[in-house]
């Protein structure tokens, strides 16, 4: 039973691009990006990877009909290829809202992007096949919104190909902040993502290269994780998460990785499937 004030974080997919199981990835795990959120009684997701797989698993032991709010940063393949895999969207006494930011000002909308996912040739059922009440929201990055409970969440244009959302929640006096899928320009921190981070507690970051790889990868709308101490450090935020994995880095990689982060910023981390922050 969650408390009335209790704030949380869970992660059940971490990798970028694509899953990528296997005996190199065990301990920090190959699903693609999932994070949970709770804000006393109310139930967040943060895109739709394949880790949103495992946890509609673990909503389904509690036999309980459930509701919550899902963000999409965006709506490439890695960040929503686990919604059809779902299992609690199926069940009818459930109810889902999905938020998405980037498509409205390029002419799309959620539902008919998820529609064209969930549809012949490329999957064999479709969307109407989900019977959990759902619901759709079309936003521009930028906007406040405010699910209830007392939340409040503030978005952010993130620079990536197609577009995408950074977000911001606001709740009992903390603040975390999922910033992931954006594209950085050497020498210079983006002052929209600064504006978001400002003072956060956590702040989930876009890592999946490093200032060595970075480039190799121009383009490619992803960041470093030397960029998010960068960053943090600017925007006076507290724990740095490093997130969205490249799926060629190993276990071994990523505990390099970590070592270095812990000494530029001790209480930092690099995040893995299962990890909860409690704020």
């Amino acid at each position: 039973m969650t408390s009335e004030a209790e704030f949380w974080v869970r992660f059940w997919g971490v990798r970028g691009s694509i899953a990528c199981p296997g005996p190199a990835t065990l301990r920090y795990g190959g699903n693609t990006a999932c994070v949970e959120m709770r804000c006393g009684e109310l139930r967040l997701i943060f895109d739709a990877g394949s880790g949103m797989r495992p946890l509609g698993r673990e909503w389904e032991r509690n036999r309980q009909p459930c509701s919550a709010h899902i963000f999409l940063s965006h709506t490439h393949l890695d960040h929503v290829v686990g919604l059809p895999f779902f299992r609690p969207a199926y069940l009818p006494d459930n109810g889902f809202q999905l938020w998405a930011g980037h498509l409205r000002q390029r002419g799309h909308r959620l539902q008919g992007a998820l529609q064209t996912l969930m549809r012949q040739p490329l999957f064999p059922v479709p969307l109407d096949i989900l019977h959990a009440c759902m619901a759709f929201h079309d936003f521009e990055a930028g906007d406040t919104l405010e699910p209830g409970h007392g939340v409040v969440i503030r978005t952010a244009p993130l620079a990536h190909p197609g577009g995408a959302t950074g977000y911001r929640v606001e709740w009992g006096g903390r603040i975390v902040c999922y910033v992931t899928d954006t594209e950085h320009e050497e020498g210079r921190l983006d002052p929209r993502v600064l504006r978001l981070i400002d003072g956060a507690d956590v702040v989930i970051y876009d890592a999946t290269y490093t200032d060595e790889e970075f480039a190799s990868y121009r383009g490619w709308g992803h960041s470093t994780w030397q960029q998010g101490v960068r960053l943090c450090e600017a925007a006076a935020a507290g724990r740095l998460v490093l997130f969205h994995h490249d799926p060629d880095r190993d276990d071994d990689a990523l505990d390099r990785i970590a070592a270095e982060l812990m000494q530029l910023r001790p209480g930092s981390l690099v995040a893995r499937e299962g990890l909860v922050l409690r704020l």
